[in-house]
């Protein structure tokens, strides 16, 4: 299990953009210009999705799932989560981990971006 569904999922939420970094080989996503996603891979190569989730949500997940939800590789260990691909984690916690990913993100914006990206939704 890959996820292949998340890239629609993300898509489909007001605001959200796509572009690809070839020097990181990674796929980003973000909304308001603050990227909330990256599709790459680990050290290894191994795939990871890497997402910003409010603290004590990637704790809580880091502790349920340890070897497939890690501290961000190569981002902020706080704010930021690896995910390995591996279909340990069922899609409903993916879900919720890209919701927050983006309300977090979301949040951070000033309200005018914020109002204008709510205007996309209408």
């Amino acid at each position: 299990m890959s996820y292949d569904w998340l890239d629609a999922y993300l898509l489909d939420k007001p605001g959200v953009t796509r572009d690809y970094k070839p020097e990181w080989e990674a796929t980003r996503y973000f909304v308001g210009g603050k990227m909330l996603l990256m599709a790459g891979g680990d050290g290894r190569g191994t795939p990871i999705y890497t997402m910003k989730l409010e603290p004590a949500f990637g704790q809580f997940l880091r502790a349920q799932y340890p070897c497939a939800i890690i501290p961000g590789y190569h981002m902020n260990k706080l704010h930021w989560n690896s995910l390995y691909l591996t279909g340990e984690v069922p899609d409903a916690i993916v879900r919720d981990m890209a919701d927050d990913a983006y309300r977090a993100v979301l949040m951070s914006l000033p309200k005018r971006v914020r109002e204008g990206i709510g205007e996309i939704a209408q």
